[in-house]
């Protein structure tokens, strides 16, 4: 999917527009929620999203959808990621 086609499901979802988000190489963020939806393209890189229960592998042009307060931790890969990310509360 295109970043323009992101974009416009996005705005038609209801979610604002997206804020374009980089994390270093090899990074970690621990167990954590967000206080809002969020719904995001891979630019460049690679993500690992997970919980508990399972984990998720993320690469360029893959989306991912997280649930508001949805407990995740996120990895990201040796080149790290970018990303556009959507939110709605």
């Amino acid at each position: 999917m295109s970043p323009e086609a992101f974009i416009a499901m996005a705005r038609m979802e209801g979610f604002a527009d997206p804020v374009e988000v980089c994390r270093e190489p090899e990074g970690f963020l621990n167990l954590h929620e967000h206080p809002f939806e969020a719904k995001a393209l891979i630019l460049d890189g690679e993500i690992e999203i997970g919980d508990a229960h399972e984990c998720q592998h993320y690469r360029a042009g893959d989306m991912f959808h997280l649930q508001k307060n949805q407990p995740h931790w996120e990895r990201y890969g040796p080149s790290g990621v970018r990303y556009l990310s959507a939110r709605k509360d």
